[in-house]
């Protein structure tokens, strides 16, 4: 059986991209895949040459974002925004002041994870 999760972005607090995904959306899956991507990607408003492992905003993190998790036909889908549809794991992931933050809600709604996408996470994600 899989493991179904949303990804949803959003730009200040309007969600305005969601994803879905079909399998490994647990924790320990797709939450640590989350992690190794976001973890080393600053989040800027401008760039210059000189920049490495940034995103432009909430919208470049989008794309690039859907760029490194669908290299196949399905399991990813982009959905509807307004999808209120709730999976077995729902990550909700914000930028502020340069750095990521997440709520993970489970099927109910519950959340069972809020913070910054940093070490706590990628710990909460190994032991999830």
């Amino acid at each position: 059986m899989s493991t179904h999760a949303n990804i949803h972005i959003y730009d200040k607090e309007e969600r305005f991209v969601s994803l879905y995904k079909h399998t490994d959306g647990y924790p320990s899956g797709l939450g640590l895949e989350l992690y190794n991507f976001l973890v080393n990607i600053k989040l800027v408003n401008g760039l210059n040459p000189e920049m490495k492992n940034v995103a432009n905003g909430m919208g470049c993190l989008a794309a690039q974002l859907i760029a490194n998790f669908k290299t196949t036909p399905g399991d990813l889908y982009v959905i509807s925004p307004n999808s209120d549809s709730l999976q077995d794991f729902n990550y909700h992931i914000y930028g502020t002041g340069g750095v990521f933050s997440t709520m993970v809600t489970d099927f109910d709604g519950e959340t069972i994870y809020c913070g910054l996408i940093d070490d706590d996470f990628m710990n909460w994600t190994k032991n999830c």
